[in-house]
């Protein structure tokens, strides 16, 4: 089985450290606290600069939720489009109603702009009202992809469900397994959904390499990183399948 995996890139480091372990492609995200956002134009930059493999950066102008204002489409419009001039391979998006459908108008305007770039549906997938239309309705604006944790916090917990997703897309999409996919699991994973692709942060935080510190602010001044061995073991365990 041609087992993909895609990784994100919190920051540069992460970037590099993925592609060298072997992962296929790169989610370009900015604020891991936030569940990520749209990173910088000199991350993305950079980013593309560094890579060979292909390179997604996410279209989220904040965290929360995603309801977003006729402003924040704007933005998201901008951020494509920047992706496009900067030579990335596709982009991530995500958009609802508040009613928990998806927010099939403003999507299907972002999916022609990215065009001729690959486009992803997000995890906000994980949030609507009925997942099976929202399949279909993610099929239909012209997505190759959607990252779901299966509606349920961790891809595992949602596995019943992303396997009934892989079933009803019947090859016309990709439905990729994310959050809390690691390599203790990833062989489950694979068994219990059919998935082909996966996607994990396999993020590690570390401490400052700061010589000195002011102990008057008591705080921990980590960063996220990603753990370079993670990923070998999780393609590691699906060369095995």
């Amino acid at each position: 089985m041609n087992f993909k995996l895609e990784v994100i890139g919190f920051n540069i480091e992460s970037c590099t450290l993925a592609q060298a372990a072997g992962a296929s492609r790169i989610e370009l995200c900015d604020n891991p606290g936030e569940g990520g956002t749209t990173p910088s134009y000199g991350f993305i930059k950079a980013a593309r600069e560094k890579l060979q493999i292909y390179l997604y950066p996410i279209i989220r102008p904040r965290g929360g939720d995603f309801l977003y204002t006729d402003e924040e489409f704007e933005i998201m419009k901008t951020d494509v489009m920047t992706c496009k001039e900067l030579g990335c391979d596709g982009v991530v998006i995500g958009m609802l109603n508040a009613d928990g459908t998806v927010d099939t108008e403003r999507c299907r305007q972002l999916v022609a702009l990215a065009y001729p770039l690959g486009v992803t549906f997000h995890r906000a997938f994980d949030r609507v009202n009925n997942a099976s239309l929202a399949l279909e309705d993610i099929i239909e604006m012209g997505c190759e992809r959607i990252l779901t944790s299966g509606l349920h916090p961790t891809a595992l917990e949602g596995a019943g469900t992303i396997a009934d997703l892989i079933k009803q897309a019947d090859e016309r999409i990709i439905i990729m397994p994310g959050s809390g996919v690691r390599s203790d699991n990833i062989m489950e994973l694979a068994k219990k959904t059919g998935a082909v692709e996966f996607h994990t942060s396999a993020r590690i935080n570390i401490k400052s390499k700061m010589n000195f510190t002011n102990e008057a602010m008591k705080e921990s001044l980590q960063s996220v990183t990603l753990d370079e061995e993670e990923i070998k073991d999780i393609l590691s365990s699906l060369d095995q399948l």
